[in-house]
């Protein structure tokens, strides 16, 4: 039996589609890998090379189908470099909406310069559908046979990779800010009595709740405690705060030590010297 498609274009726009209202309303990765593996490295570059070369007999299907892969993975970063460039970041949706974009402009372009072509010139998509030839010697059989295994085996592993859950390394960012919030300007000479600032900032990124507490110590000396900080997985927490040297004398060093909650040792500590000077 034999299909023919003569505008796949809109079949390509409702995968698209479809892949849109998967990833705003459904929560299972599995669906959105499947979804978004060929509409990354297959639709921009197919539509992309039908709106470059509309006639059927411009190249082959062979032809035609390694070039929608390679276009796509030359397209889809480019992409990514302009939207670097935006307000809106390379994030999930300026990329997906960004390249659906993509794949519409140049759907519209392919459907518009095929329309103006002969009939017997346009490209038209065909499956013919039959039964797998098992070939007639033994010899054939068993090379279709493990043909059959291997596709089965690579669907299967494809599966369970998609399906297994992934494990994250577990860990918690901890560093220091200037007083502006950058990394640079760090408070290097003081004079006694004058205050040091500093920004702290924690990132929770343990796979679950974690409740944290900060010392600062001067020369050894708890000169002051935060806490409890509580986080949730991913979430963000950083305070300004100061330290101040009470005596002159070269290379004092400032601890910041993190600790986790009921844990008495550190888990991070971030270290400043500073000189403290009374000219």
């Amino acid at each position: 039996m034999s299909i023919k498609v003569r505008n796949e274009f809109i079949l390509l726009n409702l995968f698209v589609i479809v892949l849109i209202l998967a990833i705003n309303f459904l929560s299972s990765n599995a669906i959105r890998i499947v979804l978004g593996v060929p509409f990354l490295i297959f639709l921009p570059g197919y539509s992309f090379m039908a709106a470059m070369f509309p006639r059927k007999n411009a190249m082959d299907a062979v032809e035609r189908v390694a070039l929608s892969f390679g276009t796509s993975i030359a397209i889809v970063p480019l992409i990514g470099l302009l939207l670097n460039y935006t307000p809106w970041g390379i994030r999930l949706e300026p990329v997906l909406y960004s390249v659906s974009l993509f794949i519409l402009v140049t759907s519209v372009i392919a459907w518009l310069r095929r329309k103006k072509l002969p009939e017997q010139e346009r490209l038209i998509i065909s499956f013919q559908l039959k039964l797998p030839d098992w070939g007639s010697s033994l010899q054939e059989r068993i090379l279709s046979l493990v043909l059959a295994l291997t596709i089965i085996g690579a669907v299967g592993i494809l599966a369970y990779v998609i399906v297994t859950p992934k494990t994250f390394e577990k860990f918690t960012e901890f560093y220091l800010l200037d007083a502006a919030g950058q990394m640079a300007d760090y408070p290097q000479k003081l004079s006694p009595g004058t205050a040091g600032n500093v920004v702290v900032r924690i990132v929770n990124y343990e796979q679950q709740d974690v409740t944290y507490r900060i010392e600062i110590r001067l020369s050894g000396a708890i000169i002051k405690e935060i806490g409890p900080v509580k986080l949730q997985n991913k979430q963000k927490w950083e305070q300004k705060m100061d330290f101040v040297p009470a005596s002159a004398g070269d290379d004092q060093e400032v601890e910041f030590i993190l600790f986790k909650e009921g844990d008495n040792v550190p888990y991070r500590s971030l270290h400043l010297w500073v000189n403290v000077s009374n000219g």
